[in-house]
């Protein structure tokens, strides 16, 4: 058995994967885990010397779950990179560290996140601690959650000092692409909770949204690109609750 795999998830990442892959070239095996890529991305990964496994993406929760389901015979630790995250060698010789000698069953791993090309440290953008490193056989996904996984460990779990590299978004139409899928997932797993949108929610929520970020996060640290992007996530913020207005009406109109 394997001691460690790491797996990264992809779908039309030609632009990201054999810089991903060389990254975490140090796992015991990389293994690339395609939603049916329309570009070239699994044939780069194989290119590159990973192993690609073709999965029907049906939301993040049960892609990482399937992920973990499928190699848990075959390795004792998984370790899930995005493939716009990049490791390092000094992660490598910290996670083997880790884990040779652990009554942990996962640890949190921190990111730095770089937004419109920029390091960003405050708005909650870093530690931005992620459950990325577990061992497969005592890890479980919460498949409730379509985004925003959870993971269900069985046992304790430590925190990584040395962080992911994360090129989170390069610029503001993609930050807009993202965010638009997220949200409407966000706002699906409102409606499955019962939750309604009232009309102070699309005026109150932004508000706190923009609250939490810019003055609890302290994105002011991050000066006028912090003060755009807790603009930018509040503005997301109020587009959620409008989608779930949307679903509760068109569930009347059903009925």
């Amino acid at each position: 058995m394997r001691a460690l795999t790491a797996v990264i998830l992809t779908k039309n990442e030609e632009a990201h994967i054999a810089a991903c892959i060389a990254s975490v070239r140090w796992a015991d095996a990389v293994v690339v885990f395609d939603s049916f890529s329309t570009d070239r991305t699994p044939e780069i990964a194989q290119q590159c010397g990973a192993e690609v496994v073709q999965h029907v993406f049906e939301n993040y929760s049960a892609q990482r779950e399937a992920a973990l389901r499928m190699f848990e015979a075959q390795t004792d630790w998984l370790f899930f990179v995005d493939a716009d995250e990049r490791s390092s060698p000094e992660q490598a010789a910290e996670i083997r560290a880790a884990i040779a000698q652990t009554a942990h069953n996962g640890f949190w791993i921190p990111r730095h996140n770089y937004i419109f090309g920029r390091l960003t440290r405050g708005g909650g953008w870093y530690p931005d601690h992620q459950l990325r490193l577990m061992r497969a056989r005592h890890a479980h996904y919460d498949l409730t959650r379509d985004v925003h996984e959870i993971v269900l460990l069985d046992g304790t779990a430590d925190y990584l000092n040395v962080p992911l590299v994360h090129y989170n978004y390069r610029d503001v139409r993609q930050f807009y692409e993202k965010q638009r899928r997220y949200t409407a997932f966000a706002a699906q797993e409102l409606f499955k909770q019962g939750v309604r949108a009232k009309p102070h929610n699309y005026i109150l929520q932004p508000l706190r949204h923009f609250r939490w970020r810019f003055l609890t996060l302290r994105g002011y640290r991050d000066g006028l690109h912090g003060l755009r992007l807790a603009l930018l996530m509040a503005y997301y913020e109020w587009r959620k609750y409008v989608l779930l207005g949307h679903l509760w009406r068109k569930s009347a109109q059903v009925r």
